[in-house]
């Protein structure tokens, strides 16, 4: 039998006296719903019996109580409160948590046949593309577990052993396709998309322009440096191989940043686009500028005498057009999607915002300006006969590729260390969100750029909880609830009533979380992950 306790006390003025008692419910259920009696020691009748109404004989511990408080000379007045007893749920339990179908069979080594059989509860999906899902109580799926394997010892033999099983799948993956193809609509696919449209347009064009220009360019120049032993030449030939070579990493990193996320990688892959453009800032700096730094020195060292420089001037005005071509088409995509976005040319590529378009725009600008370089470099040799001019512009070009991949460097490791959006951005999302009635206030904005124009937002929500509740009262039958009211009676009625209505007002406010976030992202498309945290 549930017992309650009682407290029963007076307040004077020395301060508020408590006894506490504790009885079966059924002794004293009758007391707990009666009104409460005041009694003042300073109102008493004529016949020195207390003002109001008559009170059952005082026990000894009252009549000392009343004699301590009359010598105090203060008004005191005695008062009844009913307490639940406090439920000691320990520090682990389980008995009421849900559970889903695929962790019941994963991690209780049950098989969808043995769960036809055990209860199924609706509750609300946290998933935007379902209203509702199946779920099963924690205590109904340990009990069919216990029955299905015989003992706890069974079950972690059986845990061990598919963990064992899942370690081989991990070492040899291709000897497991069949159970790769089982757990497939499960952990997502993450096959690389093939759609030819990715290098069709957007960056991936940008970047496969620039491969198959730079490629050619590194030939042609490569044989008019064996022919004329130009060191500036040498350095426009390393300068055109480093941006091949980057550029094929950021192809690299085009394809894999399309992948679809996974439960390795919930949020995607779309910084690998800045790991690409960051690996190659480092390529440039190790194989463009200390190879141009490199050969511009030792020819300071030891100058050697320049052949014909014909070929090499042809070769040079051949690769300014080419490059220049590119740098056009780079520009004119840095354009489009810095309008697309609000942003001016400057702040696009200040921020990174296309990192695969950045590297070429500032591969292809840094490749105008070491020609140019590289060009009148020639020319000062040619007409003063001094090979050091040549040897200076080899070491022009190479500070010229380090500045870039300095920037390039600097710019994508700041993306990736996870950049907050435009303030502006940020107060417009928080604004949506203080002008719902549910919000009383927003806290701990964070709006971090991941990349590829997608955004993710955090917030702490301090909602209105009469704002809830009448949401959830508007749905309700109220005559339905009034009458639920009047039918309580016992302290268990109260429990169970209060229990059933707290549980579906947090299911109320779980729903007005989910409408926030659904709004959220339809109002703003580019924020793709929403986390609202109830403060």
């Amino acid at each position: 039998m549930q017992h309650v306790i009682y407290s029963i006390g007076w307040k004077s003025g020395g301060g508020v006296h408590k006894l506490w008692f504790s009885f079966p419910d059924s002794r004293v259920t009758s007391l707990m719903w009666t009104q409460v009696q005041y009694c003042s020691t300073s109102g008493s009748d004529k016949t020195g019996s207390p003002a109001g109404p008559v009170e059952p004989k005082p026990t000894e511990k009252e009549q000392a109580a009343q004699s301590s408080a009359k010598t105090a000379g203060n008004d005191a007045a005695l008062f009844l409160r009913a307490v639940l007893k406090k439920r000691e749920y320990g520090i682990k339990y389980t008995q009421n948590n849900f559970i889903t179908a695929v962790r019941a069979m994963n991690e209780f080594c049950l098989k969808p046949s043995d769960l036809e059989q055990l209860r199924k509860i609706r509750r609300r999906s946290p998933h935007d593309d379902t209203e509702a899902f199946t779920v099963f109580l924690r205590s109904d799926v340990e009990a069919k577990a216990l029955d299905v394997w015989g003992s706890q010892e069974a079950l972690a033999r059986e845990r061990n052993l598919r963990k064992d099983v899942e370690r081989e799948y991990q070492e040899n993956i291709f000897r497991n396709q069949k159970l790769l193809k089982e757990y497939k609509d499960f952990w997502g696919n993450t096959k690389v998309k093939t759609s030819s449209t990715t290098f069709l347009q957007g960056p991936g064009k940008v970047v496969m322009v620039a491969i198959c220009i730079n490629g050619l360019n590194f030939f042609f120049k490569l044989l008019a440096w064996v022919y004329t032993g130009s060191a500036s030449m040498f350095s426009e030939a390393i300068h055109s191989l480093a941006d091949t070579c980057n550029q094929a990493l950021l192809v690299i990193g085009i394809s894999q940043s399309v992948r679809n996320p996974d439960a390795v990688h919930p949020y995607g892959f779309s910084n690998m686009r800045y790991i690409a453009s960051l690996i190659s800032g480092v390529g440039i700096f190790m194989m463009g500028a200390g190879l141009s730094w490199y050969h511009g020195i030792m020819g300071l060292l030891h100058p050697q005498p320049i052949e014909s420089l014909l070929w090499a001037y042809c070769i040079l005005a051949g690769s300014l057009v080419s490059e220049g071509a590119t740098l056009l088409v780079a520009i004119n995509e840095i354009k489009k999607s810095a309008r697309e976005q609000g942003l001016s040319f400057y702040e696009y590529v200040m921020q990174s915002r296309d990192p695969s378009t950045n590297v070429v725009l500032l591969e292809d600008a840094a490749a105008v300006l070491g020609v140019v370089l590289a060009a009148g470099c020639m020319g000062l040799t040619s007409l003063t006969g001094n090979p050091y001019y040549d040897s200076l512009g080899s070491l022009g070009v190479g500070t010229l590729l380090g500045t870039v991949s300095a920037f390039l460097i600097y710019t994508n490791t700041e993306a990736l260390l996870g950049r907050s959006i435009q303030a502006e951005h940020v107060q417009k999302l928080t604004e949506f969100l203080e002008n719902d009635p549910a919000v009383r206030a927003i806290h701990d904005v964070k709006a971090t750029d991941m990349g590829l124009s997608k955004v993710r937002f955090k917030a702490e929500v301090d909602f209105d909880g009469r704002v809830v509740t009448r949401s959830y009262l508007e749905k309700q039958d109220i005559e339905q609830i009034l009458n639920d009211i009047q039918q309580v009676k016992t302290p268990e009625e109260l429990e169970n009533f209060m229990l059933k209505h707290g549980e579906n007002i947090i299911d109320t406010l779980g729903a007005e979380v989910d409408r926030l976030e659904k709004e959220l992202k339809q109002r703003n498309p580019e924020v793709r992950h929403v986390d609202l945290e109830i403060l």
